[in-house]
């Protein structure tokens, strides 16, 4: 195992101050639901929205569940490419 540096999950969590979960239903009906990571120094994130068909085929714990991930994501590239400006600065 390297002990070179590296973003992992757990920088990640500790870098999350709040969670906000956007719902918006479509015309089409249907169910689009985004995360919202507002991250310690203020910085806020979304990623892809998880989306339901229809009403009748949304879990709203699925949806926030997936959500959350694909924020999760886009932070773990930003947080990845801090990483890198950082070491290249020393």
């Amino acid at each position: 195992m390297s002990d070179a540096p590296k973003v992992t999950p757990e920088d990640i969590e500790k870098n999350i101050s709040s969670t906000e979960i956007v719902k918006h239903v479509s015309q089409a009906g249907q169910v689009l639901r985004w995360a919202v990571l507002t991250t310690n120094s203020g910085f806020a994130v979304t990623g892809k929205p998880s989306c339901a068909v229809s009403p009748e085929n949304d879990d709203a714990e699925l949806g926030e569940k997936y959500a959350i991930e694909n924020a999760k994501e886009e932070l773990w590239a930003l947080m990845g490419y801090a990483l890198k400006e950082k070491l290249s600065q020393q």
